[in-house]
């Protein structure tokens, strides 16, 4: 019997049961194919995790203005779509869950994505720091700031792209709105200096998140829809003056939704991530009575930790789970862990992807 009882323990999120409270991070990875198809590298990758409760795509690309990042999928093609239908089959076949992370790169993304156009945010500010693009590292450049008309068409997308997330056999959607992506941008006042109806109070810069999650539940259904935010973290150049205020604002209204959870990233002191600043995760644990998620730098005992302390109720591993895709039977029996190779994170091919030994395998 495993030593991490809280850990092993069946939950459920929304319609699903899930056999334990292991979350799949979602992670990028850079393997999709040409017009940012998922190959059938992807589907073995993701059916390899497939004991985890709960699996959560790569971020994937709502449309072609929302995509910017070398080898990201996208689900916005009947192609994309159909492709994708293999990676849930993979999954199903194996009995696991999986849902979509829904994702649009704001102003990260770079105009040699885009056709040579400008990406789009909330507000005419650059964020700092370099884009990989095609052509190599380029910096980030300044964003067109998004009319009224261009948010609601983005809002279209997003529930656009849920739809097709059923298409293909998905459990679920999970709406990208931390690390510095267009919901995170608007919701933040180091990138949302905006005077009109999404910007300037916490209420207004919350907007945007809010009308995305209500049209991805109607077009689908809130106990289908999670929501993964980032109070603290400064990736992609983010900050805010008062995390505290508008993480707990934001949190309050997406309590009021009937989601099937919220999954907050706010890494663990010693995580490479982890950003020294009072954590805000506690008191969106406290205002959020859905499923909840924590996710930055558990390992099996500390995981068991703050299930059992009530902190969260399911972990999202990210680096353990794509070192090992038998994470769940390796925490089980005390195993040792595969060490993950970085510099292949994002490289084409299945080194790195593929190639990390099961415990049978390892035995052997």
């Amino acid at each position: 019997m495993t030593n991490h009882p809280h850990l092993f323990s069946p939950f459920r999120v929304g319609p699903l049961t899930l056999p334990n409270r292991f979350v799949m991070a979602p992670m990028t990875r850079g393997r999709a194919g040409a017009d940012a198809v998922p190959t059938e590298a992807m589907a073995r990758y993701y059916g390899l995790r497939a004991d985890a409760g709960l699996l959560i795509t790569e971020a994937t690309a709502i449309s072609p203005g929302g995509s910017g990042w070398l080898g990201a999928p996208g689900v916005y093609s009947e192609a994309q779509v159909g492709a994708w239908r293999k990676v849930t089959e993979a999954v199903h076949r194996k009995d696991g869950r999986i849902f979509l992370q829904l994702w649009h790169m704001g102003r990260v993304s770079h105009p040699d994505f885009l056709g040579g156009g400008l990406p789009v945010g909330p507000s005419a500010i650059a964020a700092k720091g370099d884009a990989n693009t095609p052509r190599g590292k380029r910096s980030y450049v300044t964003p067109h700031p998004l009319t009224v008309a261009e948010i609601r068409a983005i809002v279209d997308d997003y529930a656009t792209a849920a739809k097709n997330a059923r298409a293909a056999g998905f459990d679920g959607v999970e709406l990208h709105a931390a690390n510095g992506y267009l919901i995170d941008q608007f919701l933040r006042d180091g990138a949302n200096r905006r005077t009109d109806d999404y910007g300037g109070s916490p209420t207004k810069r919350a907007r945007f998140l809010l009308e995305v999650t209500q049209a991805v539940a109607a077009a689908w259904s809130a106990d289908r829809v999670g929501v993964r935010l980032s109070p603290t973290g400064n990736f992609n150049d983010m900050q805010d003056s008062d995390p505290s205020a508008t993480f707990h604002h934001a949190t309050r209204e997406l309590d009021r939704l009937g989601l099937a959870y919220l999954h907050v990233t706010e890494p663990l002191p010693g995580h490479m991530m982890h950003v020294p600043l009072p954590p805000v995760a506690p008191a969106m644990r406290q205002a959020f009575h859905g499923p909840f998620v924590l996710n930055g730098g558990y390992d099996a005992a500390k995981a068991d930790a703050a299930i059992a302390a009530g902190d969260a109720d399911l972990i999202a591993f990210g680096v353990p789970f794509l070192a090992n895709p038998d994470l769940v039977a390796r925490y089980r029996t005390g195993a040792e862990l595969n060490a993950p190779d970085f510099a292949t994170l994002y490289t084409p091919g299945e080194k790195g992807y593929l190639d990390y030994p099961v415990l049978a395998a390892a035995k052997g």
